[in-house]
């Protein structure tokens, strides 16, 4: 996830409301801030590696793998606008520390989840819990920081964001390896629960406490709306595969298309009787928002879906271990710490053109690897084929993450950053749970009739391939989308 950006207003929130802290409890406290940012984007990736042995521990099938993905990205998003609204009104040390605890629940739910069913609610719960205490972070880097360290402070949390999505597969591939696989996958949940409970500890003692004392949104039927049209569309998606599509998966889809134009005249008439929206219409009115928005959601479904087909071929087709499946990230996980190091700089020096030379190399990156997928016998294929287009993905995606958000959030008048910014890291994570939902279901739905041990490989390479061409089909789109976006901005 892009961390949103500071407010552009005159007066942001932390000049206009700072919170009076010493210098260095001030960087303790965001040590604490960050450690739970780790453990949360982590966990979004970190798990790709783990899918194949769940499978087998648990007996859980196709769409199970999917859910484990898309119900904790969209759960995250979902809680993301309200948890910001909420700690305005009334705080945002209690939300953080709310929202550690019911992660750090949910990784002891997952650790010990006896079926698929469990576990899938139980990744729901680390979710809800992540998108809790996401929102807190920056609006306590806005109010501990003084303008002239705050671009630091930030700097920081675009870095352990981009490791920490890079990390999840190798740290994952780790923990399989060394515990075992019977049991390991337990441990890349497990592990949370001590770093959570010395953060929790840590979060009520140097946190600070202190209340923004805005008006509470109330729009709890636009939430209520909003989520079960993205739930009414998600299911079909990842279970109409395994049910062989039965007609209620189309009434499914129907329904949440409906949901959502009814979600979007709800906010409207919201807006109009002078009350606050959970999603500010008027911001769609302007259409290089609008394309921000799609570029954030379509971008991020195609590059958190590339380690779920890899991982599954890697492991499932290929019959490697957790491990092996966790180093083949490692190139990606250079590239995109390198971009990210760079992209700041970048963006002062050439605008906008580092979002489209980022986005150009993710998109060159996935067709290459859908072309060497295509193109190389499955058998044969080993990590060494695929070192240099996710060198290259990776490189393009750290480019492009730490500064898309501010380029779309410019879009929109200053006053309405944080609404914006607020949107966008929802649309980011909505879009990882549509990516991984829609990826599986071409995954899983092209796999077909396995007659042999000969015909393993190829059946899940020749999945794989139309997989990778639908993540290719989104790095492309958003590649277009990119140039809705302004050439410069005041970063």
């Amino acid at each position: 996830m892009t961390p949103p950006p500071p407010a552009q207003g005159a007066e942001a929130p932390g000049e206009a409301k700072g919170l009076v802290m010493a210098p260095r409890r001030a960087w303790l406290a965001l040590v604490v801030l960050l450690g739970g940012v780790f453990m949360s984007l982590l966990d979004t990736t970190i798990v790709n590696v783990a899918l194949p042995t769940i499978r087998t521990s648990l007996d859980a099938s196709e769409a199970t793998l999917s859910w484990i993905i898309s119900g904790y990205a969209l759960a995250f998003g979902l809680v993301l606008i309200p948890a910001g609204r909420i700690g305005d009104r009334f705080g945002h040390k209690w939300v953080f520390f709310t929202g550690l605890a019911v992660f750090t629940l949910g990784s002891v739910l997952c650790g010990v989840a006896q079926n698929d069913t469990g576990l899938i609610v139980a990744r729901v719960i680390q979710g809800v819990g992540g998108g809790i205490f996401f929102p807190p972070v920056t609006a306590f880097i806005q109010l501990m920081f003084a303008p002239q360290v705050r671009g630091r402070a930030f700097a920081m949390l675009g870095a352990v964001i981009g490791v920490s999505s890079a990390l999840g597969p190798i740290v994952g591939g780790l923990l399989i390896q060394a515990i075992g696989e019977e049991t390991g996958w337990r441990w890349i949940f497990a592990v949370n629960v001590p770093i959570g409970i010395v953060a929790l500890i840590a979060a009520a003692v140097l946190l600070p406490t202190g209340s923004e004392g805005k008006k509470l949104s109330t729009d709890v039927v636009g939430l209520f709306l909003l989520s079960a049209s993205l739930i009414a569309l998600l299911v079909p998606l990842i279970q109409g595969q395994d049910a062989g599509w039965p007609l209620w998966t189309y009434f499914s889809i129907s329904g949440g298309v409906v949901l959502m134009v009814m979600f979007a005249l709800w906010e409207r008439s919201v807006a109009a009787r002078g009350l606050e929206p959970l999603v500010p219409p008027h911001l769609f009115s302007r259409p290089a928002f609008t394309g921000g928005a799609i570029l954030a959601l379509v971008f991020f479904a195609a590059f958190t879906s590339i380690f779920f087909t890899i991982s599954i071929l890697w492991q499932a087709g290929l019959g490697n271990s957790a491990l092996e499946a966790g180093l083949v990230s490692v190139p990606f996980a250079v590239g995109n710490i390198a971009g990210a190091v760079l992209s700041d700089r970048l963006a002062q020096r050439i605008g906008r053109s580092v979002l489209v030379i980022g986005n150009g190399l993710l998109s060159l990156g996935l067709v290459a690897l859908f072309l060497i997928v295509l193109l190389v016998p499955t058998a044969e294929l080993t990590s060494w084929e695929l070192l240099g287009p996710l060198l290259v993905a990776g490189f393009g995606s750290g480019l492009f993450i730490a500064p898309n958000a501010r380029f779309i959030v410019a879009t929109v008048d200053r006053a309405e950053a944080g609404a914006a910014s607020g949107v966008i890291g929802t649309m980011q994570r909505v879009g990882s749970a549509i990516g991984i939902a829609i990826i599986g279901s071409v995954l899983f739905g092209n796999i077909g009739a396995i007659t042999g041990p000969q015909d393993v490989a190829a059946a899940f390479g020749q999945a794989a391939t139309s997989a990778l061409a639908v993540s290719a089909a989104f790095a492309l789109t958003a590649f277009a989308l990119v140039f809705t976006l302004p050439k410069r901005v005041s970063l």
